[in-house]
């Protein structure tokens, strides 16, 4: 048997979120600053066995059905691209919170991908696995090589890697999944903002270019989901919040901090106060890297 081959797929961050219009198709047109958190579901892959996906960790209750994973979909959707393809065993430890605005599926399918191809000795560049992580999800073209960038379309057009300060956060979710589908069915008109031209990359200038750009869909999950509000007015009260929003469509929030000792208080301070609460602190940025040789857990 061939060596584990593993992948973490980092919770993804809509730093801004703007929603252009809708398109003929159904879907909408959007703009968005993506990062990512160094919190990740961790993938692996046992190349060559028989083609299976076990899920584990914190989240497994709430992940679905095995059959209608996005690893398992990513995995048959490469195979449409490439004949021959070797499969394998996954093991997927889910400690994102699912259903959330946090790209979790996405970043999986985007890390199964990567995972394949690894397992195969495709160059990550080819371009059949940008076609293919297309196919699979909206998110998951920009998850697959997760830099912070500008996402536009309906996520499949993205700018080049863009680098960004370091920015400590805190994340929160309130236990409540929210459906994509149903925030947009509440959205009602289109945005009113500008389009986001230029990111600065010192922390001072970006919280100030970021306040001017917003998340459209934030009075629509709320409508959807009304704890959102209580999300986002908690973060607002802790000390050394510069920019507290939703991410996605929902129900996560996040606060920036300019230190990670702030981050860690404000992260401490409310989970103590709101115990039901999923809290933790993290840093945004480019996704952790793993390493680059087959490794066994």
């Amino acid at each position: 048997m061939s060596a584990t081959l593993l992948e973490k797929a980092a919770a993804k961050i809509n730093l801004t979120l703007r929603v252009i219009g809708r398109r003929a198709d159904g879907y909408h047109d959007l703009e968005s600053l993506v990062a990512f958190a160094d919190i990740a579901d961790v993938l692996t892959l046992q190349p060559g066995a028989e083609d299976a996906l076990d899920v584990g960790g914190p989240f497994a209750g709430k992940s679905g059905a095995v059959a209608d994973n996005l690893v398992l979909k990513a995995l048959g959707a490469l195979r449409q691209q490439m004949t021959g393809l070797k499969g394998g065993r996954f093991l997927l430890e889910k400690n994102v919170p699912v259903a959330a605005g946090l790209g979790g599926g996405s970043a999986d399918a985007a890390a199964a991908l990567r995972l394949i191809a690894r397992a195969n000795s495709v160059a990550l560049d080819d371009p059949r696995l940008l076609e293919t992580a297309r196919t699979v999800g909206a998110d998951v073209p920009v998850c697959l090589d997760p830099r912070p960038r500008i996402m536009r379309g309906v996520g499949e057009l993205l700018s080049p890697p863009l680098e960004l300060p370091k920015l400590p956060a805190v994340l929160v979710n309130p236990g409540v999944a929210l459906a994509t589908r149903d925030v947009f069915g509440k959205l009602t008109g289109r945005s009113g903002g500008s389009e986001l031209t230029e990111v600065p990359r010192e922390f001072d200038a970006l919280i100030e270019c970021l306040n001017q750009h917003g998340n459209d869909l934030t009075a629509a999950a709320m409508a959807c989901t009304p704890v959102v509000a209580e999300v986002l007015a908690a973060l607002k009260k802790l000390p050394g919040a510069k920019l507290v929003r939703m991410s996605g469509s929902g129900s996560s929030c996040f606060a920036l901090f300019a230190t990670q000792r702030e981050a860690a208080a404000a992260s401490q301070r409310l989970g103590a106060e709101q115990n039901g609460w999923w809290v933790q602190a993290t840093s945004l940025g480019a996704a952790p890297s793993v390493p680059s040789v087959p490794s066994v857990p």
